[in-house]
C-alpha cells in the first residue's frame, strides 16, 4: 500500500491507514533515511494507539516502553546506535518482540536476521520538507 502526504498535518490519516493495514500485526519495522520522520510518524502512531505520554526516540537506551489503554504496552526501539547484534540479545530482544505487545523498530536493517517472520515493514521517504511517502508492506 502507497500513501503521500502532503504536510505533515495529514500524519494522522497516514497512521489510521498504516494500522487499517496491519489487523492484527503487532510488530512494524520502519525503514528510512535519517531525518526522513521515522519517530515524528512513531509519535503519531502511538498517539492514535492511546499513549498520552511523551514518545520521544530511544536513541541511546535502545528501547522505551509506553503505556496504552487496555494494558497495552508498545515497545519502541532505535538500533542506530547498536555496534553488534549481542548489544541486542543483551537486552532480551525476543521477550519484546515474542510479548505480543505492539513493537515498533526503527533501523530494522540493522538487526534483519533477528527480526520475527512475520512483520509491517514501513518505508518513508521525504519528498520534500513536508512531503512523505510511506509504503506498508506485509513480510510473511
Amino acid at each position: 500500500m502507497n500513501i503521500e502526504i502532503n504536510h505533515l498535518d495529514e500524519l494522522d490519516s497516514a497512521a489510521e491507514a498504516l494500522l487499517s493495514f496491519a489487523g492484527n500485526e503487532k510488530i512494524f519495522a520502519f525503514e528510512g533515511e535519517m531525518g526522513a520522520g521515522k519517530t515524528t510518524f512513531i509519535k503519531v502512531l502511538c498517539q492514535k494507539l492511546g499513549v498520552t505520554a511523551v514518545v520521544n526516540s530511544p536513541t541511546f537506551s535502545i528501547v522505551n516502553e509506553y503505556a496504552a489503554p487496555a494494558h497495552q504496552v508498545i515497545y519502541h526501539f532505535d538500533f542506530y546506535r547498536i555496534k553488534n547484534l549481542q548489544e541486542v540479545f543483551d537486552i532480551g530482544y525476543e521477550e519484546y518482540f515474542y510479548s505480543g505487545n505492539i513493537c515498533l523498530i526503527e533501523w530494522p536493517q540493522r538487526i534483519g536476521e533477528l527480526l520475527p517472520e512475520t512483520y509491517i515493514e514501513v518505508g518513508i521517504t521525504a519528498l520534500s520538507e513536508n512531503k512523505r511517502s510511506f509504503t506498508f508492506t506485509k513480510i510473511a
